[in-house]
């Protein structure tokens, strides 16, 4: 089975991806590509990408990772059906009830009414 991946290039804290047609099972470093259909700066957010290539493995049944799914979709490139799309992760805090906001407000303590002080008497 064919995956549609990003293969990282680039120096260090400053990648840059390519995108490449290989071999599921492989790892993606291990060099061997079956195509080379486009490239992805994230810095820049510069895309380079052959849409007619990425179709054609598409229709094959090539299948495309996550992020290249959403690279694609957003680059209006036709996804099948089939390709599994990225759900959307909600955070939930693991002890919402010992968070800050949860807990019940301490009543500030009244303090006693102050007395104006007795002005001095006019002679």
């Amino acid at each position: 089975m064919l995956a549609i991946r990003m293969q990282r290039n680039g120096r260090a804290h400053y990648p840059t991806y390519r995108i490449v047609v290989q071999e599921a099972q492989r790892h993606p470093l291990s060099g061997r590509v079956v195509a080379e259909v486009g490239n992805y700066n994230p810095a820049t957010k510069a895309l380079t990408l052959d849409k007619a290539a990425v179709e054609k493995y598409l229709k094959n049944g090539a299948q495309p990772s996550s992020r290249v799914a959403y690279i694609l979709a957003k680059n209006d490139v036709k996804l099948p059906d089939w390709v599994k799309k990225a759900s959307v992760k909600s955070a939930k805090a693991k002890h919402a009830d010992k968070l800050r906001k949860n807990q019940p407000k301490e009543e500030a303590p009244a303090e006693a009414p102050v007395e104006p002080a007795e002005a001095p008497a006019e002679a």
